[in-house]
């Protein structure tokens, strides 16, 4: 089969899962679309190196992946530092010791899990955090990547990974407090 056709197969049963997943990891549908042509464009000018030795769609999910690596460095250099000033008094210490204590849903986490409601809410606060924590934590704690890995795929050091996700979890429980827990 010729290169050309290959490639039109390709693009013909794995576009869906492709966007699947990049809408997943960048919750825009444009970005997500223009980031999946960038893939079949960069799989058309390597397909040469494509050895078979995986499937199709592993090899462009790889692709994939450091295409939204990539996004998310760009956007790291253009998008401005979170303060977290309403977490932190002047001294770094907490201003508010509440977020240091359990929830009152202790025992419960799987009911909660189970909860379609809870999810929903659980995913509009993910959504709410700014772009370059919640792809650091949909790779960490949805895709289960290790953090070596995840620090290498976006550029960032372990320790600067750890911060991240840390805030993103205090964000998180934050917002789930505010437009869930205090519903109960």
């Amino acid at each position: 089969m010729m290169k050309n056709e290959v490639l039109k197969n390709w693009i013909e049963h794995y576009s869906e899962p492709l966007l699947k997943k990049a809408f997943y990891l960048l919750s825009d549908k444009e970005e997500a679309e223009d980031i999946v042509q960038d893939v079949f464009i960069a799989a058309f000018s390597s397909y040469d190196s494509f050895e078979g030795k995986s499937q199709p769609l592993t090899w462009l999910t790889a692709i994939l992946n450091r295409k939204i690596a990539d996004f998310y460095r760009k956007k790291y250099r253009s998008e401005p530092n979170i303060r977290l000033d309403h977490f932190f008094d002047e001294a770094g210490s907490w201003k508010n010791n509440d977020v240091l204590n359990d929830w009152n849903a202790a025992g419960k986490e799987s009911e909660l899990l189970d909860d379609y409601d809870f999810n929903k809410t659980l995913e509009e606060c993910i959504e709410e955090l700014p772009s370059r924590w919640k792809i650091l934590l949909k790779m960490y704690y949805i895709e289960e990547k290790k953090a070596p890995e995840v620090s290498q795929e976006f550029n960032v050091s372990t320790t600067n990974l750890w911060k991240i996700l840390q805030r993103s979890r205090m964000q998180l429980r934050e917002c789930l407090e505010f437009n869930w827990f205090s519903r109960l």
